[in-house]
């Protein structure tokens, strides 16, 4: 076996040659990435900690309701905000919301086109599939190291690490609920001579909205997950605190930390579980 240990495979060789090129040559793409995610993060940073925390509240409140129409649902979501503001979170709740958000907007803005043209190209999706595979298997830290080696320290790698880990969930489920629509529905439109973007947005788009709705879901749900990976490094927001804890062996800022987290990750689930709707 000695043969076979001995004549090792330059895996890490040939992973450190790569991100050392991509350093080089790509320093422009990603200093331009790095620019638009900081704007994105900055933007939503300011829509939620300028306003006063209560009107915040009342704009999340109005919001679940409008999705909702349930006012047990709305009441379980202002009581969760005073909560965090009880506890004196607000501003890192604030700090991680804009985090969720921005994977949100970017997981979904690239997924549910890539999803669309995967689910209407299955040799596209057959190749994607390993990749997607890939992405969410892979561990989490494992895309600190580039995240840090291209964008430095801060919320910027630990956005682009949330989304890599974040961006299968929407693609599949997209693919998923643009394929599974009826072929009647499909022969339908085409008979009336409906054309392939009327038949996309009128029909296919409406038929797989569940199953959309339920890769934003995961999508938050997951962003969450990585709330306490990204800090560290250097993302602020709630997982800054249970870092801190964990370095200090404090138990109970890291149970009180740690509840903050799973009050607002209810939060934003009941606010949108609309798949069944």
């Amino acid at each position: 076996m000695n043969w076979l240990t001995e004549n090792k495979i330059p895996v890490d060789d040939a992973a450190e040659a790569a991100f050392d090129w991509l350093q080089i040559n790509g320093a422009w793409f990603f200093d331009s990435l790095a620019l638009a995610m900081e704007r994105l993060i900055d933007g939503i940073l300011w829509l939620l900690q300028s306003p006063p925390p209560l009107l915040i509240v009342a704009i999340f409140a109005l919001l679940t309701w409008v999705i909702q129409r349930d006012w047990k649902v709305v009441a379980f979501v202002i009581v969760g905000f005073l909560f965090i503001l009880n506890q004196g979170y607000w501003e890192e709740t604030t700090e991680s919301l804009t985090l969720v958000l921005s994977a949100c907007l970017v997981c979904m803005g690239i997924g549910v086109p890539i999803g669309i043209a995967a689910a209407h190209r299955p040799r596209l999706y057959a190749w994607m599939r390993p990749v997607l595979d890939l992405m969410q298997t892979l561990p989490t830290f494992v895309y600190l190291i580039p995240a840090i080696v291209f964008f430095g320290i801060g919320l910027v790698p630990g956005l682009i690490a949330t989304v890599i880990f974040v961006l299968p969930a929407p693609i599949r489920l997209t693919q998923l609920g643009i394929s599974s629509t009826p072929t009647a529905l499909l022969e339908a439109a085409e008979a009336f001579g409906a054309k392939p973007s009327q038949t996309l947005w009128k029909i296919e788009l409406p038929y797989a909205l569940p199953q959309i709705m339920t890769g934003l879901n995961q999508t938050i749900m997951l962003s969450l997950s990585m709330v306490v990976i990204a800090a560290l490094v250097g993302a602020d927001g709630l997982g800054v605190p249970v870092v801190r804890a964990l370095n200090q062996v404090n138990t109970g800022l890291g149970f009180e930390s740690g509840l903050i987290i799973v009050v607002v990750a209810i939060m934003l689930d009941r606010m949108l579980r609309v798949g069944g709707r």
